[in-house]
């Protein structure tokens, strides 16, 4: 598939989803100013509303963020006592 191939609409299934990600692929290294640049953008925003509505990420739980930062840097609730 060319540039040229590339339509631009709303991605609706995955299939098309996996199409618009080979097309950024393909798209990358657009010089900056250029058209290919410009569809890039344009397959970019296509692309995030589709993952905004399909890859919804849930807000966590303060505490249980908070314990999970804790568990990655190694710290004890005395450690962070300090901070609160």
């Amino acid at each position: 598939m060319n540039k040229k191939d590339i339509q631009l609409k709303p991605i609706k299934t995955k299939k098309e989803y996996q199409q618009a990600l080979s097309y950024v692929d393909m798209l990358i290294d657009a010089k900056p100013g250029s058209k290919e640049e410009e569809l890039l953008e344009h397959i970019s925003i296509l692309i995030a509303h589709y993952e905004d509505t399909h890859f919804i990420i849930d807000t966590p739980d303060p505490i249980e963020a908070i314990k999970y930062r804790m568990a990655q840097t190694n710290l004890s609730q005395k450690n962070i006592a300090k901070y609160l």
